[in-house]
């Protein structure tokens, strides 16, 4: 799948990756509805490293559909809720 951190480019990540970046979207959820946004700061970070370290980046003259958005590293929480559905930044 291509997964684009909005700011930075885009990357391909494998599929069986999603178990372990749902996890981290379920508890970034969990931050953004108690209003936690130390947690959710936090919890962004890790989503977005995790992404980095699991992914390939595709070279910047390449743009292919993302299938996956992520928001910016310094997005806020407000931000970041409207960007969400009810399925969280992962689909599930």
């Amino acid at each position: 799948m291509i997964v684009r951190i909005m700011g930075e480019g885009q990357l391909t990540l494998a599929d069986s990756h999603l178990a372990e970046l749902n996890k981290l979207d379920d508890e970034l959820l969990a931050e953004m509805e108690s209003g936690d946004d130390a947690g959710f700061r936090r919890t962004l970070t890790q989503l977005l490293d995790k992404v980095r370290e699991l992914g390939e980046p595709l070279p910047d003259d390449t743009l292919e559909p993302s299938e996956l958005i992520l928001p910016s590293p310094d997005a806020t929480l407000e931000e970041v809720r409207e960007m969400l559905s009810d399925d969280g930044l992962i689909p599930g």
